[in-house]
């Protein structure tokens, strides 16, 4: 017995010098148990010799047209060199590239949200290419990344995200078509968490020229989207006497009107806070609920226009205008984790799932005097979504039921089909379609009919663990994760 426990102290004691020497460790999957991935400690020379190599290519060509909300078009202007020293992420923002186009994209190739336009994750530009070839959709670029969760927001065919470089979080601003670097702009933060991973995890938000990012410890900063340049900040945490949440923070910003909504979780009466978009000035905060890890939505529900708030222990709607609450249902979920969407069934129904054995709910929302009464209409454990969300099409709920692809019935809950083993990954609708993003970095299309489970294609599209949501912009599939990002041309063939 003595001789087989040395041996084993051996083995751990080399193990542990192998990873010291080589930066190697094992990465849990989504599920939080099974050692699924290797990890190595970010490769952060390797994405500054890759940005540096960008800026020793010739200028992106000038002339370049996007249209503005208006229809109109704007030349982008001839594009300068950047020293390599500028390139560094900082307080303020780096010298721009690719000065872009005027306007905000909406005509085209606008992805301002998290899961989309209305933060359902659907795509509705289009028609996407649905004959993939046996490799793959063509990729246009592939390159490093900073390390984190969040997705890119697109507008004037740039894309943005927030990703951890070093000591910082760094938003940035790249071209679409080619993946180059546009502009970045950092501050000094470093969330670590062991077991999910580090890095920031919430997705920026784009509008009207302007990027809202919110870092995993709490600063929210507007920016500019021409140039990176800073306009206002806070720190929602410590600005609303709020604790930090065990995997930081996580909810994307939301603007509604002339406000930027944001859940820092405070005490008080600081639980949900809105800013004046245009300075940064307090328009109202509320509430006392400690916060999840759920994004605010805009949604209309029986004629009302409204807030619609995932926290710790409940659903609720309130007013876009003073954060008045109008209506609340009880979603008390394992130690506060609700990280799903909500997604709505129709114009006074709502869809709620979460994992840890919890499982899904729909409810109504029903009209009681100046306020609403909410009202359970199924709940089950066929869906269990962890921090993927479901999409809707015709009355049918697709979902990664943990791990695994599932189709219910939206109107009973009744499961009509499981299958297909995509990990931990993300999904979102497109036309008859289900494209999945899995955890391992493959990219699926499955069909999407309550009739049986049908996947018609695959590739790998990026390596290691992937938690990333998947945006499509102007017939371009955009794939992220912790240390690669890839564009893939998805447009229909011709």
């Amino acid at each position: 017995m003595a001789k087989k426990l040395g041996i084993a102290v051996v083995v751990v004691v080399v193990a542990f010098g192998v990873f010291r020497l080589t930066g190697m460790r094992f990465a849990v999957d989504g599920s939080g148990m099974w050692p699924r991935f290797w990890s190595r400690t970010p490769n952060y020379d390797e994405l500054d010799a890759d940005r540096a190599q960008q800026r020793r290519l010739p200028p992106l060509p000038a002339g370049d047209h996007t249209p503005d909300e208006a229809g109109g078009a704007e030349s982008a202007p001839s594009v300068a060199t950047v020293p390599e020293s500028s390139r560094r992420p900082s307080d303020s923002a780096s010298a721009v590239l690719v000065p872009p186009a005027a306007g905000d994209g909406r005509a085209r190739g606008y992805w301002p949200d998290f899961r989309g336009i209305n933060r359902d994750g659907r795509y509705d530009e289009g028609d996407i290419r649905t004959d993939w070839p046996a490799d793959g959709l063509p990729r246009l670029w592939k390159q490093p990344i900073g390390v984190g969760y969040a997705s890119f927001v697109v507008a004037n065919r740039r894309a943005f995200t927030i990703e951890q470089r070093r000591a910082q979080e760094v938003v940035a601003a790249y071209d679409v078509q080619t993946g180059r670097e546009i502009w970045t702009h950092g501050w000094d933060a470093n969330f670590v968490e062991s077991m999910g991973g580090d890095g920031p995890r919430a997705t920026p938000t784009y509008d009207d020229g302007r990027i809202y990012a919110l870092g995993a410890e709490g600063e929210l900063r507007c920016l500019d989207a021409r140039t990176g340049a800073l306009v206002w900040r806070h720190n929602i945490l410590s600005e609303n006497d709020a604790a930090n949440l065990s995997w930081g923070m996580a909810a994307s910003p939301l603007v509604v009107d002339d406000k930027i909504v944001v859940l820092p979780g405070g005490r008080r009466g600081k639980s949900v806070v809105a800013y004046h978009k245009g300075t940064g000035s307090l328009a109202w905060s509320g509430l006392d609920d400690p916060q999840a890890y759920t994004s605010p939505m805009l949604v209309t529900l029986g004629g009302v226009r409204q807030l619609l708030i995932v926290s710790a222990k409940r659903i609720m709607g309130l007013a876009p205008d003073d954060g008045r609450l109008l209506w609340e249902y009880p979603w008390e979920t394992f130690n506060g984790i609700s990280v799903a969407q909500p997604l709505l069934l129709g114009h006074d129904r709502i869809f709620i799932s979460a994992a840890y054995g919890h499982g899904a709910a729909a409810f109504e929302v029903v009209p009681d005097g100046d306020r609403f009464t909410a009202r359970t209409l199924w709940q089950n454990t066929r869906m269990k979504n962890k921090f993927s969300s479901s999409v809707l099409r015709d009355g049918f709920i697709y979902g990664l039921d943990e791990a695994i692809l599932a189709c219910i019935d939206a109107a009973t809950g009744e499961l009509k089909w499981k299958g297909g083993r995509y990990g931990y990954g993300q999904i979102m609708l497109v036309g008859d379609f289900v494209l999945v993003l899995s955890e391992e970095g493959e990219v699926a299309l499955v069909r999407a009919t309550p009739e049986h489970y049908d996947e018609v294609a695959r590739f790998a599209a990026i390596d290691g663990k992937t938690w990333n949501y998947p945006v499509i912009a102007d017939g371009r599939l955009l794939v992220r994760n912790i240390k690669e990002m890839a564009a893939f041309d998805i447009r229909p063939q011709r």
